[in-house]
């Protein structure tokens, strides 16, 4: 069902060098505040002890500090606000280092005469589980990035995994740059979803490279940058519908889902307004820029078509008993 027709071709490649320059802007910026700020890892990264309370009323914030300072099992710890004004997390940067501890019963304890509060959740992740699952997260990314050049190089040619792997760098350093700009933890729930961005992006860059890929093939369109054009032109309804929907639905779990899942849809959120832009602004821009010669493509299939024909009449041949 087509929602959106157009009697026009757009003129996307004409404009793609003053967003090209944005895109620039966007990732030099990200890649600043990411040198200068940097990411703040949450527990299942950094390690620690995160205990999320909730009380009947508002949390009397500086009445716990007051109280916790008594205890050396929290220095240095912090406290803030989730998601409501009742519910706080407090954040330590230390485990207990016995399993004989319960550090729920003990800061049961500590805030004991701060009003009527239940402990909620307690996580506990130590210094070295940290650092290996921070190690294994970088390490799936990279997977996943050469996983996709290697699929995309066999299924197009290397100029079209080359565009889309520049692409992709683009999405998850804009992603994370927002992430360092508002703060959030990185934790496990943003590894997977920027995990999810290099999937959604690159599928809206595969079926753009698609309706390229038959532009150039059953085209009669020598140049390059009008195939582009009409190829996205082509997508713009597809893209418009799924982007839309996608976006509406993860909106509604950033405002409504609660604060666990807040850095997750928030990341989300970036990731399909920036991957939807980059597969029509940075990905087409960059296989024009290779310099992909369309002439010469047809001459490949050709040639291609010619030794498969080739081929065929060899085998009839032999199967007819004539050689």
């Amino acid at each position: 069902m087509e929602f959106f027709k157009y009697t026009r071709t757009f003129n996307f490649m004409g404009r793609s060098k003053f967003a090209m320059i944005i895109s620039v802007v966007l990732v030099l910026a990200s890649y600043a505040l990411l040198a200068t700020k940097g990411l703040n890892y949450g527990v299942d990264f950094a390690g620690g002890t995160i205990v999320q309370v909730k009380y009947t009323t508002d949390a009397p914030i500086d009445k716990m500090r007051a109280k916790l300072k008594s205890d050396k099992i929290f220095d240095g710890s912090s406290i803030s606000e989730f998601g409501s004004a009742n519910e706080v997390v407090i954040r330590m940067k230390t485990t207990t280092g016995s399993v004989t501890v319960d550090i729920g019963d003990v800061t049961r304890e500590a805030l004991k005469g701060t009003g009527e509060f239940e402990i909620r959740r307690v996580d506990i992740v130590g210094p070295k589980v940290g650092n290996e699952l921070k190690e294994k997260g970088l390490m799936s990314l990279v997977l996943a990035v050469f996983g996709i050049l290697i699929y995309v190089a066999f299924r197009f040619e290397w100029r079209f995994a080359v565009a889309s792997i520049v692409a992709l760098v683009h999405d998850v350093s804009i992603a994370l740059g927002a992430i360092t700009l508002v703060g959030l933890d990185v934790n496990l729930d943003v590894l997977a979803a920027l995990l999810t961005i290099l999937g959604y992006s690159l599928n809206d860059t595969i079926i753009v490279f698609d309706r390229i890929r038959e532009g150039v093939t059953n085209g009669r369109n020598n140049e390059l940058a009008n195939i582009i054009d009409e190829s996205i032109t082509r997508t713009l309804a597809r893209t418009t519908l799924t982007s839309l929907t996608t976006f509406f639905v993860v909106f509604t779990l950033f405002m409504f889902g609660g604060e666990i899942i807040h850095a997750f849809a928030f990341t989300l959120l970036v990731g399909i307004v920036v991957g939807t832009y980059s597969s029509i602004f940075v990905a087409s821009p960059i296989l024009l820029a290779f310099g992909f010669d369309v002439k010469n493509y047809h001459i490949k299939l050709a040639e291609k078509a010619k030794r498969e024909a080739e081929k065929q009449r060899m085998r009839d041949q032999f199967e007819s008993g004539v050689m």
